[in-house]
């Protein structure tokens, strides 16, 4: 044991050196400890009540109507976007103290959330394509398929007349794609609340309504059960002074009748043109994301790989089990139960970006660790055996002979491993970091022009692989791999 020692003690400091460092990195900024502020959540991809405008900006309904709130109750909001389904999750584990996403009050929702004063009246309505002649009502739904939004009032609504009516349900995370999946004809018709098919309609999606609203439910503010009590006497005292002093009823005309702006350009180059910013800032926080998480995913891998060729039976079970766990689980699954899972059981909160990193760390570090494990194996044996009958400890032949063959063998594959890394940031996007991919779906949520948007983003992607890929063909070029 005694001649592995030092090289046992370089990695302990190297994993000490890591959890400081990444201790810094996540330490949370300090606010003033006057401020009042609230982490609202909220759903930008669901207009009229939460989107963003032409000038990339959040407003709706919501938006507008929570700010004046703050503004008449004198509190400040720190708003959080993310899906419909992760703000009830972010809510249940405390990372947000409330959401608004016109967010309807249900008796199965009252069993975990406690809700405001009610301030819109909202109703389930049916819409198909504008072109379709055959769908006139819910009995022509019979062997046919709906479209819905993953956990709104329409998803309810259409699950409780489902075996009625004899349909199947396709459900999505945003409205945008509900609308289209009824357009390509994947779906006959779909199910959403009436103010919002009336804005995408008005807006130009071509669609139409058929049917009279149905489940007519309260929309209202919420918060977890039993918690915030002071955040929701501040807003339904603000709800009420604005209803009294017109200004509610402002905010629901300015977005309940808006029409489509003439000036709208709905072509590839025009909407490149509006975007272009908003696309450029997305694109920058995949890049940094990417960036910082491949750097703690290398030490991560590093360490582990390296526990993996250790003489040592507790630290080679260790490597092969870190491996096996994180390598095994789905990413949006581990993203969901750092983000919301950990918070549940501690009652600390972590911010979305670093939630992030720490999710692709331990997901690309431990396809790293097994490259890294893989690239010292794959160096012959009598390499360490020449090294060690000429008198050097293991340690100094890990260091000197070893490492430096079996570097060589896993440029290439980090190089590859930031490629993966880069694309995997997507799916964070259900935790609502705003990266290139939610910035698509809120530009779409505005314009719902999806292919035109979603093959910008896929060019930016295409781009910025080709220059890695090229990068990593290079290096191997160069190293004669």
């Amino acid at each position: 044991m005694k001649r592995h020692s030092s090289v046992i003690r370089w990695l302990m400091a190297l994993t000490v050196g890591f959890v400081v460092a990444f201790g810094l990195f996540s330490a949370p900024t300090k606010t003033h400890a006057a401020e009042k502020t609230y982490q609202i959540g909220m759903d930008v991809t669901f207009p009229p009540f939460e989107f963003a405008n032409d000038n990339n900006k959040y407003v709706g309904i919501d938006i507008d109507l929570f700010n004046a709130i703050a503004k008449d109750q004198h509190f400040k909001i720190n708003w959080k976007a993310a899906s419909f389904s992760g703000l009830i999750q972010s809510v249940q584990a405390g990372q947000l103290n409330g959401m608004v996403a016109g967010m309807s009050v249900t008796p199965e929702r009252k069993g975990s959330f406690d809700f405001s004063d009610p301030y819109y009246n909202s109703g389930v309505v049916m819409a198909v394509s504008q072109n379709s002649d055959n769908i006139k009502g819910l009995k022509d739904l019979r062997g046919k398929t709906v479209a819905v939004k993953t956990g709104t009032t329409g998803a309810q609504y259409a699950q409780s007349i489902q075996k009625k009516y004899g349909f199947k349900i396709s459900t999505f995370d945003d409205s945008s794609n509900v609308y289209e999946d009824v357009l390509t004809g994947n779906s006959a018709a779909c199910f959403d609340d009436e103010p919002v098919l009336k804005y995408g309609i008005n807006q130009g999606t071509k669609l139409k309504i058929v049917t009279k609203p149905a489940a007519g439910t309260p929309v209202a503010f919420g918060v977890k059960k039993g918690t915030n009590q002071e955040l929701l006497k501040k807003f339904n005292a603000g709800l009420a002074h604005l209803k009294k002093n017109g200004e509610y009823k402002k905010i629901i005309d300015r977005y309940l009748n808006a029409k489509k702006n003439a000036a709208d350009t709905h072509s590839f180059i025009g909407i490149l043109k509006q975007n272009k910013t908003f696309l450029w800032e997305g694109f920058l926080q995949t890049l940094w994301l990417t960036i910082v998480s491949i750097f703690f995913a290398t030490i991560f891998g590093v360490i582990f790989g390296l526990f993996g060729v250790l003489p040592i039976k507790f630290f080679r079970w260790l490597s092969s089990t870190v491996i096996y766990l994180f390598r095994g689980m789905p990413l949006l699954v581990l993203a969901l139960f750092i983000y919301t899972g950990i918070p549940t059981l501690t009652g600390t909160r972590i911010p979305a970006f670093v939630a992030g990193v720490i999710t692709l760390m331990l997901d690309e570090g431990a396809y790293i660790a097994a490259f890294v494990k893989g690239g010292i194996e794959s160096v012959d044996k009598g390499q360490m055996e020449a090294a060690r009958s000429l008198g050097l400890p293991f340690g100094k032949s890990m260091r000197k002979v070893i490492l430096p063959q079996g570097v060589k063998l896993m440029v290439p594959s980090f190089i590859n491993q930031f490629i993966i890394t880069l694309k995997d940031t997507s799916i964070l996007s259900i935790i609502g970091i705003l990266e290139l991919t939610q910035t698509g779906k809120i530009i779409i949520a505005r314009n719902l022009e999806g292919f035109k948007v979603w093959a910008m983003v896929a060019i930016i992607y295409l781009i910025v692989i080709t220059l890695l890929t090229w990068l990593s063909n290079w290096v191997k070029r160069r190293a004669k791999i």
